[in-house]
């Protein structure tokens, strides 16, 4: 049996490293870490204890066309305020979509990057 501890990373792909970059580094803010001298273009951003790694792959599959749904795979970040963190996507103008009081136990709102991967910020019901 696997013995399991954590999630280390997720990995995502976009179309321009350097749009990625304005998004995730100058619009959210993500903390940049170093990333190996891998041949591929990419960033690496500390969340926590685990990582975000953007890698720039314009024939990906994984890419999306459509608008936002979070039925499709996307990558979840546990935040402590629900409304500070609605209060800053305001202030910065980005669209989100909300679940105040999701079913699934815990407030959700999403937000999609320049390349549409969606980003889930999920918080404690009323914080």
């Amino acid at each position: 049996m696997i013995e399991l501890e954590r999630i280390h990373h997720v990995t995502i792909a976009t179309k321009s490293l350097e749009k990625a970059k304005e998004f995730y580094s100058e619009i959210l803010k993500f903390k940049e870490i170093e990333r190996p001298p891998f041949k591929s273009r990419g960033v690496w951003y500390e969340l926590g204890q685990q990582q975000l790694h953007v890698v720039e792959n314009p024939k990906s599959e994984t890419l999306r066309l459509g608008g936002l749904n979070s039925l499709e795979g996307h990558l979840s970040i546990w935040v402590k305020s629900y409304t500070k963190t609605l209060q800053w996507l305001e202030e910065i103008g980005l669209e989100y979509e909300i679940e105040p009081n999701s079913v699934a136990g815990f407030s959700q709102i999403y937000i999609l990057d320049k390349d549409k991967n969606i980003i889930e910020f999920a918080a404690p019901y009323h914080s």
